[in-house]
């Protein structure tokens, strides 16, 4: 029996291929599915592994299509269901989609929603040429951009027994005492549990089996706040063993890890870092959980001290994905860069609205993503070493978009440094939030003060500023509902744009924000 699947993965075009691979999970005991494959379309590889916390078989094939000068597309059949997928041109740009937030913090809100996949659901139509823009087709998709919050698995601390009961275990204690087997085969159960609820709902099923995907975790895939809770807690073995588990739930249900990593993840680092290109554009996907660390001081027995600051990446991280971007900047040939960063680069910071809002109930719920959000202090120093390296390849004719989510509204951001000698969009980036595709947005008295944070001018450094800036044909700086959005570029021979549209709940028309080429 099936119990969750077919899943797909982008995993690159090289040398005119379209890369992907496909997986599904199925009953331990079930012999491996029968795949069958349309032509062009090759298939290259397969792994198989068991699922952690499951009775179960995760099984991945690998498939390769060689682009020609039309899109293609291709049909398959696995398990008696069939499906589809479409690959684009050779050297053009995918018609892509970019979701985050894909479920629940809170049970109560899941309980009481109406149409909890309604945005899904649109999705689908566009993707299925059922919806336009101005009569013109968004869809179909070719590629699936995930950044962030794909489940969430807030109520670990109220449906894991063992788990439960260590949060009310004192202090010391609670720190010191170790991950015991049947905690973590617990928490192995309900990670997997999480992943097959969301794969599951029939509105995103759908598209994951005919879109491929690239997905790339934030905190409500582990915890809520990971990576920013005291370093006591962060170190201790519970939590390290909480986190092991997440990840491993994140490798293959995700990143469809049965073995080596994906061929897109960058060399020389640990983590999920990866990059891709097809045409003229390249994309950047960040992996700002895996690493994340709060400041911690230990003292050894001989009295010396080790100071650990606050971290986002280690610098192995951030110079593979430097050494990747230095060598696209060489080859001359990137105009756009997508640069997928789960926690936004420019919002307004929890300082700001802490001055304007004191106490205020209404912004309880945002206070820990915005503590750790990259305008949070620890992590400015580390936020403005990014701009400044993403500032220097617009300066060398790269157009930089940053992809985020995670804060459950659309909005735009933009850095600008004050340089005369650049045009505007050598000497900027440009920020495109879209959150949450499930999740619903923050209150709207907690709204309300967000627009009005909004309104403010952050400078990151002497001649460097970020704001906030109102989105086309709307007089606000937020977009306060659900929503997802897609990309598309100009057609071959045009002004090598990008059209960004955001769907927003119970708006029939999408908000566009045309990104342009440097020069």
């Amino acid at each position: 029996m099936t119990l969750t699947g077919p899943i797909l993965q982008f995993l690159g075009c090289q040398g005119g291929v379209w890369g992907l691979s496909l997986m599904i999970v199925c009953d331990a005991t079930d012999p491996q599915p029968a795949l069958r494959l349309n032509v062009p379309a090759e298939l290259v590889n397969g792994a198989s592994g068991p699922v952690p916390g499951l009775d179960a078989t995760a099984w991945r094939f690998d498939i390769a299509v060689r682009q020609t000068a039309m899109p293609q597309r291709i049909g398959y059949r696995l398990a008696g269901r069939s499906h589809s997928f479409q690959v684009p041109a050779l050297g053009a740009t995918p018609s892509m989609a970019y979701v985050s937030c894909n479920g629940f913090s809170d049970a109560r809100t899941r309980k009481t929603m109406k149409s909890p996949n309604a945005m899904w659901a649109r999705m689908g139509r566009l993707h299925e040429q059922q919806e336009r823009v101005d009569g013109i087709p968004v869809g179909p998709l070719e590629l699936l951009l995930m950044g962030g919050d794909q489940i969430y698995s807030d109520d670990i601390w109220a449906t894991v027994p063992e788990l439960r009961a260590w949060t009310e275990v004192e202090w010391f204690t609670r720190t010191h005492m170790p991950l015991s087997d049947s905690l973590r085969a617990a928490l192995q159960t309900r990670f997997a549990g999480f992943y097959l609820e969301r794969w599951n709902q029939p509105e995103t099923a759908a598209l994951l089996a005919s879109v491929p995907s690239v997905m790339m975790w934030d905190d409500h895939d582990i915890i809520d706040g990971w990576g920013s809770h005291p370093c006591e807690l962060h170190g201790s073995p519970v939590f390290q063993g909480l986190f092991e588990v997440a990840r491993s739930a994140f490798e293959l249900f995700q990143r469809q890890m049965l073995g080596a990593p994906p061929p897109a993840t960058l060399n020389a680092q640990t983590a999920h870092n990866s990059a891709y290109r097809f045409g003229s554009t390249g994309l950047l996907v960040l992996d700002l959980r895996s690493e994340r660390r709060p400041r911690s001081v230990t003292t050894d027995a001989a009295g010396r001290r080790t100071v650990l600051a606050d971290q986002v990446m280690s610098p192995a991280s951030w110079s593979a994905v430097y050494a990747w971007l230095d060598a696209q900047l060489a080859a001359g040939d990137l105009r756009h860069l997508l640069v997928m960063s789960s926690i936004p680069v420019m919002h307004p910071s929890f300082e700001q609205l802490e001055t304007m809002l004191g106490a205020l109930p209404a912004i309880e719920e945002l206070e820990d993503d915005l503590r750790d959000h990259w305008t949070s202090h620890p992590h400015q120093a580390e936020r403005l070493r990014l701009v400044r390296r993403l500032l220097d390849a617009s300066a060398r004719g790269l157009r930089v978009t940053v992809l985020s989510g995670d804060v459950h509204v659309a909005a735009i951001g933009v850095i600008e440094s004050d340089r005369s000698d650049l045009s505007p969009e050598a000497r900027s980036l440009t920020q495109l939030t879209s959150s949450g595709v499930t999740h619903p947005p923050p209150a709207g008295v907690a709204r309300y003060f967000l627009e009005e944070a909004c309104k403010q001018t952050e400078t990151l450094e002497p001649g460097l500023t970020g704001q906030m800036v109102e989105f086309p044909t709307a007089r606000r700086r937020l977009i306060g509902c659900r929503n997802f959005m897609t990309l598309q570029a100009d057609a071959p021979g045009g002004a090598n744009r990008l059209w960004a549209n955001w769907w927003a709940e119970g708006v029939d028309h999408p908000y566009t924000k045309v990104v342009l080429p440097v020069g």
